[in-house]
């Protein structure tokens, strides 16, 4: 028997790895620093020079926080990492933009069976081209190593961003008011929802849906479609309550169309939407046949094709389907805003 005593390296847990991983990512951290960012990786927090916030009348702090769910259960079985980090801020910052906040800076939390420097840089990367697209900095993180808890090949990531609005610019539901045009702006995919019932139905496919196959009507293969990353949409949409009258935004996640446009509108009003004006991906539809899924249940679980969607004053609609186009952001007329006691529903039928 060994005379030397219990180590941290012997539990599982390789402090050498996690400062290997740091190294690697600290080039992609750094695209996202602007001048607000004082210091960087290595400290025990991020600081960020908040006194910028000195010429604004009267500013609020948003904060938002969340992971990417099951969805990186596929990113383990398919080994990319790159894409991940996407999703993580978008379902993040795209939380913060609904109520007109500007993203400032982001922190992120890493958790893995055992620290792969290599697929821990990836997964960092893919956050640091998240905040670049939002406009964000990532201000710092962690990386942490539970051996024991999760097998060597499994990984968890969550993360947290702070924004700032003017209160006179708060969007919202208190802006809403009957004969508003809802605007919609198409998803890259699935973004990071309903990820558990994807893999049910995979699974329960099992040869039928191979991951490495491109099934008819997919461009790709079924693993990189679902692994498509989740569109930022931060930036547009602060571009476009710029220029436009907009009244709120509802970021469509777990819930779907229907319920998470729900949540802006006021007691009095309800949103009508109609399906025949967008074909959803055919991803969608793949899913659904393959696995027997019910057209309601798949709107409760999936974003159907709109990720995002616009409530922006009527005579605003044509000028605000004009800036989304400007910057690349497919969208469309979807429906409007009508009197009644807070829901919205969706009518007709998706073009076949």
């Amino acid at each position: 028997m060994s005379s030397s005593g219990a180590n941290y390296a012997g539990a599982g847990v390789d402090i050498g790895a996690g400062e290997r991983a740091v190294d690697l990512m600290r080039s992609a951290v750094a695209r996202t620093a602007g001048p607000e960012v004082i210091g960087g990786l290595g400290g025990f927090a991020g600081l960020f020079d908040a006194a910028k916030l000195r010429g604004m009348r009267h500013p609020l702090l948003a904060t938002a926080t969340d992971g990417v769910g099951t969805k990186v259960v596929l990113a383990q079985r398919l080994r990319r990492y790159d894409t991940i980090g996407l999703d993580l801020v978008g379902m993040v910052v795209d939380d913060l933009v609904v109520c007109g906040a500007q993203p400032l800076f982001m922190t992120d939390y890493i958790v893995c069976g055992r620290v792969q420097p290599q697929r821990v840089a990836a997964i960092v990367s893919g956050i640091a081209e998240g905040c670049v697209q939002a406009g964000c900095a990532l201000v710092g993180g962690e990386t942490a190593e539970h051996p024991g808890q999760l097998g060597p090949d499994e990984f968890d990531l969550a993360g947290a961003a702070t924004g700032v609005v003017e209160a006179d610019r708060l969007l919202g539901p208190d802006r809403v008011r009957p004969g508003d045009a809802v605007i919609a702006m198409a998803s890259s995919g699935l973004h990071a929802n309903g990820f558990s019932l994807v893999r049910a139905v995979i699974d329960a496919a099992g040869s039928g849906l191979d991951l490495s196959a491109r099934p008819a009507g997919l461009d790709r293969p079924l693993g990189e479609e679902l692994l498509a990353p989740t569109r930022i949409y931060a930036a547009d949409c602060l571009a476009l309550a710029n220029r436009c009258e907009v009244r709120a935004f509802a970021h469509v996640t777990g819930g779907g169309l229907a319920a998470n446009l729900a949540r802006v509108l006021p007691p009095a009003a309800d949103a009508v939407l109609d399906r025949s004006t967008w074909r959803p991906r055919p991803i969608f539809g793949l899913l659904a046949a393959a696995g027997h899924v019910e057209a309601a249940e798949m709107e409760r679980v999936f974003n159907m094709g709109v990720g995002m969607v616009a409530i922006v004053a009527a005579p605003e609609a044509d000028r605000a389907l004009e800036v989304l186009a400007e910057l690349g952001v497919p969208a469309w007329l979807v429906g409007e805003i009508i009197s009644g006691s807070g829901q919205a529903r969706l009518q007709g039928e998706h073009p076949a």
